[in-house]
Parts: structure tokens; sequence; C-alpha cells
């Protein structure tokens, strides 16, 4: 089984292919706003390393967002169009699960988050099973982080914080839960795609035409289109 892992959904952007049980190739890079021009050559580059074509990809797994709106469309957008033309399953993780992933083989709460502006953050709390699966604790959100770190606090537990974001709010963080918070070393708070794509080997496949962005918020623009339509609506 060749697996091909697409990860889009921050400034970081990360492909790698897992053949059988093993890393083949990974390749991370972390050019703000150019995925849109870098991911197909990336990827072209990525199956000539590995010496594959693309009849030789068994499957596709892709993260599926909450992060950047922008990035998580040109991921899912590539993943599906591939899958679809390669007549090959595809599969959706959350972004946030993504990132977690960094930090399994820990037996403690992890907490991966993406700053979502105006001190909003797209976050969730996971932990590790026996095995080292990660298992949902508290559902993905978009929150204030000061209104999800006291309740973080209140669970009186070690958490694992991970984000690319983490010197935005390292300090806050801290503030908030003192010995309880968890901050790793930097390389820790980017996701591999290799991660990824290993939690994607034994998942089911979804419909191509039903795997659609977690953005877990309205986009702005869409948001005030809403709203100035419920205004007309309400007169």
């Amino acid at each position: 089984m060749n697996i091909l892992a697409i990860d889009t959904s921050s400034e970081t952007m990360g492909i790698a292919i897992y053949e059988q049980d093993k890393l083949k190739v990974e390749y991370i890079s972390n050019s703000k706003n150019q995925h849109s021009v870098r991911l197909m050559p990336a990827i072209q580059q990525l199956m000539s390393d590995a010496m594959l074509a693309p009849r030789d990809l068994s499957r596709i797994v892709v993260a599926k967002g909450p992060g950047s709106y922008t990035g998580v469309r040109i991921g899912l957008s590539t993943a599906k169009t591939m899958a679809w033309s390669l007549n090959i399953p595809v599969i959706g993780i959350s972004s946030l699960e993504t990132l977690a992933l960094q930090a399994a083989s820990f037996q403690q709460l992890i907490c991966p988050f993406f700053d979502a502006r105006r001190g909003l953050v797209y976050t969730g709390l996971y932990q590790p099973n026996d095995i080292g699966v990660l298992e949902s604790v508290e559902e993905e959100q978009n929150i204030l982080f000061e209104d999800w770190l006291k309740q973080l606090k209140q669970k009186n537990e070690k958490i694992i914080f991970l984000s690319p974001d983490i010197e935005m709010y390292r300090e806050l963080i801290m503030e908030t839960l003192g010995e309880l918070a968890i901050i790793p070393l930097e390389s820790f708070h980017i996701a591999r795609p290799s991660l990824l794509a290993i939690a994607g080997r034994d998942r089911q496949p979804t419909n191509v035409h039903e795997l659609i962005p977690n953005y877990l918020r309205l986009v702005e623009a869409e948001a005030k289109w809403l709203e100035a339509q419920r205004k007309e609506h309400n007169g």
C-alpha cells in the first residue's frame, strides 16, 4: 500500500508517501502563502523521489481543517481531484488531530490549537489510549483562548500544548495553567504528514464528493453575507 498524505491547513505545507509499514519520502516546507503554486510540483517531485507513478498510489489522506481557509481548500481540492481521477480512496482527518499526533506517544492530555485571530483559536482536547490511538476528550471548537484555558485549568491535569502559533500564546498559557502546562520543543509544533498517513492507513474512506472542509466557523465574508441577508429578511 502506497499512501500519499497532504497537509496544507497552516503556513506549513507537508506531504509524505508511506509505503506498507515505513516512511518512503517526506517533505515539509514553511514558505508562507505559496501552497497554491507549490503543492502540485512538490507532489510530483515527491513521487519522483519515491520512484512511484500516480497509478501506484493506493489511497490519499488529507488534513481537512480547521486552519487556514485557503490552505484547507487547496489541500482538499488537490486530494479529491487526484483521488477521483485515479479512482482510489480518500480519507479526511482533522488538522487538529493531525497536530495532536505529534505527542501521541505521551500518556497526557493533548491540546492542539491554531490561532483564529481576535483572541480566538481552533482547538480541541485529545488523549492517547493504551495503544497510542488518539481519542477525543473535548470536541473541536472555535473559542476565545482565554475562556478555553480556564476550562482546561478545571481539569487539574497536566496538558501538552501544541501549535505553530505557540509563541503568540505561551505567556497566557503559563499564566493560567502554570505547572499544569507542558510546552515541548519547537519541532513538536509542526505536524508531520507521515503521521497523518499512518493515522489514515486503516480508516474508512469518505465518498470523494462528500468530503468537505471542516472550518469550525464561517469565513468572515460568508458570515457578513448571512448577517446582511438576515437583516434584510427582518426588514
